[in-house]
């Protein structure tokens, strides 16, 4: 008001026309001159803590901006570009809040309600975009949301939008959201029940980045470059990549990277909780070389070599089968198992946890806990169970076949039932029956009558196993073979 009664004084008495050509003038200036910051950026924001978090925006060519975090009032200069581009970074403090950071370049331009803590984001599928309400209805829904008052806990969608080439903004929903009834209704219920988990061990707020897509294989989440190094999609990639432009179809590769990872690359992050596969079943055996690939792709685009990256594995889906046969479901669960050869990875077991008529399981509570055991376990230092059983190795004796696991927490248990259910075995003709499993301390003897010289067992090797095999824990293991005998999907050389 102060300025506008000054200029008012020292433009007293010229022409209307000519006053409004100055005040368009001066109101065009004022917006151009004030520091702007894109949209993954808002009031409410959470920043990793104890971190050096980038921050970049745009401004007046050539001009100083100067940034002030709250936490400890020290000021950071940084110069915009010939084309008015700037990008610096901060140190964060341990978690804590609310902050303000002020973006000066003449005009100032302040954030608030700035939380620090732990910040995820959360891609893949429809899995993952399901929400607590609207379309999803998780498990006891309306008191799930009804329960979600968490103001420590912040929500930021990007929308669903595709591209041929990175962009440099993503389609940012309302901002960050805090955790309400009214705001977690439509956010992902996995990312939601593992940040509910994560947040009251902790104690620190945490920040959820939503970048999910229903019905999208893996690679449409790849850059073009990463993409390239597999054959399969080399020239693909090429012609995609020529042609500018949005894509209804959400299944090219790239596009999805381009629109909806990029432009919020390098905010930072302590890792990411992926939950996607379904759509890539049909090339099962591809997936142990694109899964990977992905992994490696955006731990080079936040420069963090190990990034955490947890992921779920697929859940039981569509009817039980009466005899054991080939899956291209199991094959993909299997891609996902070997991806834990990657350091800094975790995987969350899905397999009990599934519904034959439904790709969209209802129990994501489930699903959210064991995501946060894994983080709890490898990043936040409780000592805490955080896999069921996993298969470590077999040796054959005579008839049998006895099995050897890691993360026997507690001991080998069955999740129902009076007996282990889910084990088939085969011989050399690589014909698989089912078979008696009997717990043995920390193994597993399988036999059948029907093989007399086995070779290989497979557990829970089906699109809806019917197993039951657990930890002390109550975590589920997770399906597995023992012989590399050439899969459905693996194709012929």
């Amino acid at each position: 008001m102060r300025r506008l009664k000054k200029l008012q004084l020292a433009f007293f008495g010229l022409p209307a026309k000519t006053l409004m050509l100055l005040f368009t003038l001066f109101f065009c200036y004022s917006a151009s001159a004030i520091v702007t910051v894109p949209l993954v950026f808002s009031d409410g924001m959470v920043l990793q803590q104890k971190d050096r978090v980038a921050l970049w925006g745009k401004g007046t060519a050539g001009k100083q901006v100067v940034i002030t975090a709250s936490w400890n009032g020290k000021k950071t200069t940084v110069r915009t570009d010939a084309a008015g581009a700037w990008k610096t970074s901060i140190n964060t403090p341990k978690a804590g809040g609310p902050y303000t950071i002020s973006f000066n370049d003449g005009e100032v331009l302040v954030l608030k309600d700035i939380l620090i803590g732990e910040v995820w984001l959360c891609s893949g599928q429809s899995n993952m975009e399901m929400p607590l309400e609207g379309w999803g209805k998780v498990l006891n829904y309306k008191q799930e949301v009804a329960g979600a008052n968490h103001p420590n806990i912040r929500f930021l969608t990007v929308e669903k939008s595709t591209s041929t080439q990175p962009l440099p903004n993503a389609a940012i929903k309302n901002g960050w959201q805090v955790c309400s009834p009214k705001s977690a209704a439509d956010f992902s219920a996995v990312a939601y029940f593992f940040a509910r988990n994560i947040q009251a061990r902790l104690g620190v707020p945490v920040g959820l980045i939503q970048s999910a897509y229903s019905g999208t294989p893996a690679e449409s989440w790849v850059s073009g470059p990463s993409l390239r190094k597999m054959r399969d999609y080399d020239s693909l990639v090429t012609v995609i990549s020529s042609v500018p432009g949005a894509p209804q179809n959400s299944h090219i590769p790239t596009v999805l990277f381009n629109a909806m990872i990029h432009p919020i690359v390098p905010y930072g992050i302590r890792g990411v909780l992926w939950y996607q596969g379904e759509s890539n079943t049909g090339k099962a055996h591809q997936y142990k070389t694109l899964f990977p690939l992905l992994i490696t792709d955006w731990r080079k685009q936040w420069g963090k070599k190990n990034m955490p990256f947890y992921f779920v594995q697929l859940a039981n889906f569509t009817e039980v089968k009466p005899t054991p046969e080939a899956s291209n479901w199991a094959e993909l669960r299997e891609a996902q198992l070997q991806t834990l050869a990657l350091p800094g990875t975790g995987m969350a077991v899905a397999i009990d946890l599934g519904e034959a008529a439904d790709i969209h399981p209802k129990n994501k509570q489930d699903v959210g806990l064991r995501l946060a055991l894994i983080a709890r376990s490898k990043i936040y230092g409780d000592t805490v169970a955080y896999s069921g059983p996993a298969y470590q190795s077999h040796r054959v004796e005579a008839s049998t076949i006895v099995l050897s696991f890691q993360h026997a927490n507690g001991g080998l248990k069955l999740s129902s039932g009076d007996s282990l259910t889910g084990f088939s075995i085969a011989g050399a003709d690589q014909k698989f029956h089912w078979a008696k499993a009997i717990i043995r301390g920390d193994k597993i003897s399988v036999s059948s009558p029907l093989v007399a010289q086995p070779v290989a067992v497979r557990y829970a090797w089906a699109t809806n196993p019917v197993c039951n095999l657990v930890n002390g824990a109550r975590l589920p293991a997770s399906p597995f073979r023992t012989d590399k005998w050439k899969g459905i999907t693996e194709p012929n050389k």
